[in-house]
């Protein structure tokens, strides 16, 4: 409470707050204004998650937003961010969301929105997700003006003590790196909490830098309600049983000043008393009607969610406006000296949207940003490289060859409010994708998107993404539209840089909680990425990006493509045979392959079908394709290995439908792909016969 009154002072509108499971109650009660009554509701299980709509999760997971009124009469508003157990997994989420507020406010100085986050000592120290959001701090992609750190220090982790869980004198050390201002001070006495809190904000407000505060103190009960602490720390256990508790050693204190008197002091207690005994006797009285056993458990495996349910709107951008608009972003401004080969790519460009050459990737994804910049959609793309693009497709940033001045094209044609940002990160994954889902959750309209240097490390961000990309909505309701880019595709390059693990992103998928796409042609992607930008509300979107295809003349686009219609969850054969012997389905860069063999084969009577959206599954596109093709085998084609990829989630969706499709694939494997280039090109030529012959 001090903090936010005195943050007040100093022109704070907005509190975020990210914090643990320790103390959040009292959080939710004291700062955000939750009844009493509330509180006790949600303990004796009376408010069902289910009664609303999706999974719910724990009390202490729970966020709330809701207004603090300071003593001046300022009123703060303040959000609780809801966390999963992971501790410390909200500190970028939190960041993120801040830095989200700051952006559609206007608010450049960053002086409006304050961040705050309450960690324990040995998740501080001992969570790598601390120090890599510390890390981000003075970021230019990343600021936020500084967030304030307060350590409930207990001096405990669980059952372990400091000698097992740092090897740092304080659990601060790592906000050291920063060069952090770190607050010592005993959890016993208050006022000196108090006076350390003050100096805090006014750090962080004075020089737009993280504060930390480490309130060292320690926990006089047990982990839990049920927990017996001195299985493992009898002797500390003995002498917290025999010290006088915090609020003893106050009143101590100021009966001894005079402030106070005892029967003022009891009067307080015994108010305090009575508004919880009124607040529980509010809640015994109310009659809770308990729903019937079948709508608290849905046991319906067939969600319609979890399918198509009509097709994608029209996203076509006119033929003469994507010249008028890839004309503008090649126009650079006066003296800006461009890397001569950069300079041929963009004049590539102009010959692509006049017809002259297929839209490669890059100039696709360019012209998806740039109309959607100009419509007023803000954007905001971070990852490893992403400005240039990890393999030199993209060019979002262009940066001066003599005075290293950044220019971003696609920034001149944004409509005002709206914005382009284009920022390479830190060598992150889990604390960048956590600050992005923060962003897009805080910031709706935006088109929030994250690329991974190459798909196969997004597995450093699975904390994030298992916890509040995927199943965010159905725990607290929250809805972000984060995209994730995920540089996907066999090249021979080795098993690590061959998977970005397409099946565990399948296996998180349901209740319609995301769209899973993989991409095989530019306009496609282009479709995709403004279908994105323009829907409300947005939910996560995970597209498998390629990587030999980026310049491939087999994936380029013929700009009519751009210029109409939308995009297509399915793209059916556009040589389909008039007699079908054998349909393959496939998705994503194995397609051209199949056609080149399918070409040099002549394999007359083979369709090849794309799935370009894994998840929304197109149930009703491929049963057309299927009833069309009546008696012809069918195959599923892919380049992953059995166990992985697509397969094991469509191998079920096939099943439902009554299919006996073929496999035709990489056999199962522990490691994504085999490190030698011959046995790669082996392989793939294997698996590309056997699904067409």
């Amino acid at each position: 409470a001090e903090l936010i009154e005195r943050a007040a002072e100093r022109g704070v509108e907005t509190v975020v707050i990210g914090m643990a499971h320790r103390g959040r109650l009292n959080v939710l009660a004291n700062i955000l204004g939750k009844s009493y009554e509330s509180i006790f509701q949600e303990f004796e299980g009376t408010l069902l998650p289910l009664s609303s709509e999706g999974s719910g999760d724990v009390k202490y997971h729970l966020g709330q937003k809701g207004s603090f009124r300071t003593r001046a009469g300022k009123t703060v508003e303040v959000w609780l961010s809801p966390n999963p157990s992971h501790l410390e997994a909200v500190d970028p989420v939190v960041c993120g969301m801040t830095r989200a507020l700051q952006d559609e406010r206007g608010d450049g100085e960053r002086k409006q929105v304050l961040a705050v986050l309450i960690h324990g000592d040995a998740a501080f120290s001992g969570q790598g997700v601390v120090a890599e959001t510390l890390n981000m701090s003075r970021l230019r992609a990343y600021a936020n003006g500084g967030t304030l750190h307060l350590v409930v220090n207990n001096q405990i982790g669980f059952t372990a003590g400091p000698k097992d869980l740092r090897s740092t004198y304080y659990c601060t050390d790592v906000a050291k790196s920063i060069q952090a201002p770190v607050l010592h001070a005993n959890g016993d006495y208050p006022e000196a909490c108090l006076r350390a809190v003050r100096l805090a904000v006014d750090y962080q407000r004075e020089f737009a830098e993280d504060a930390v505060l480490d309130m060292v103190c320690y926990r006089r009960w047990g982990h839990n309600e049920g927990d017996e602490p001195a299985y493992t720390q009898p002797v500390l256990y003995a002498k917290i049983r025999k010290h006088p508790t915090v609020v003893e050693n106050y009143v101590a204190l100021l009966e001894r000043r005079g402030r106070l008197t005892h029967a003022e002091l009891e009067s307080i207690r015994q108010r305090f008393d009575d508004e919880l005994a009124q607040a529980r006797a509010r809640n015994a009285a109310h009659v809770h009607e308990e729903p019937p056993l079948e709508k608290l458990i849905d046991l319906t495996d067939d969600d319609p969610r979890d399918y198509v349910a009509e097709p994608s709107p029209e996203t076509g951008v006119p033929a003469p406006r994507l010249v008028e608009v890839l004309d503008a972003l090649n126009r650079m401004p006066e003296g800006h000296v461009v890397h001569p080969n950069l300079l041929r790519q963009l004049r590539r460009r102009e010959q692509m949207v006049r017809g002259e050459l297929g839209v490669d990737w890059g100039c696709a994804e360019a012209l998806a940003f740039a109309t959607l910049a100009a419509e007023g959609v803000p954007i905001r793309l971070s990852g490893q490289d992403s400005g240039r693009g990890t393999f030199s497709h993209r060019h979002a940033v262009i940066r001066d060859q003599i005075t290293e001045r950044d220019h971003l094209p696609v920034r001149t044609l944004a409509a005002e409010g709206a914005g382009f940002e284009a920022w390479d990160s830190l060598l992150s994954e889990e604390a960048v994708v956590g600050f992005e889902y923060g962003y897009a959750l805080a910031r709706p309209r935006a088109l929030v998107l994250w690329e991974a240097q190459f798909g196969d490390f997004v597995n450093g961000a699975q904390i994030p993404i298992d916890q509040f990309v995927f199943a965010g909505e159905a725990k607290w309701k929250e809805k972000s539209g984060v995209v994730l880019l995920l540089p996907h595709g066999y090249d021979g390059q080795g098993p690590e840089h061959s998977s970005a693990r397409i099946e565990r992103f399948l296996a998180l998928c349901a209740d319609g909680n995301a769209t899973v796409a993989n991409c095989s042609t530019s306009a496609q992607y282009f479709h995709l990425l403004r279908r994105q930008g323009r829907a409300s509300p947005k939910r996560p979107l995970v597209v498998f990006t390629p990587k030999s295809l980026l310049r491939d003349a087999h994936s380029a686009s013929a700009v009519a493509e751009l210029a109409t219609g939308g995009f297509h969850e399915v793209l059916e054969d556009p040589r389909r045979p008039a007699k079908v012997k054998r349909v393959v389905f496939s998705s994503g860069k194995v397609f051209h392959d199949l056609a080149a063999q399918r070409e040099a084969a002549q394999l007359a009577e083979v369709e090849l079908v794309r799935l370009e959206q894994l998840y929304p599954f197109p149930r009703a596109a491929l049963e057309a394709v299927v009833a069309r093709a009546s008696g012809a085998e069918l195959v599923w084609c892919q380049e992953e290995p059995k166990n992985m990829g697509p397969w094991p989630f469509l191998l079920q969706r096939f099943a439902d439908l009554g299919w006996s499709v073929r496999y035709a694939g990489r056999p199962q494997s522990s490691s994504p792909a085999t490190g030698s280039y011959r046995r790669h090109g082996a392989e793939q030529e294997y698996l590309v016969r056997r699904a067409l012959e």
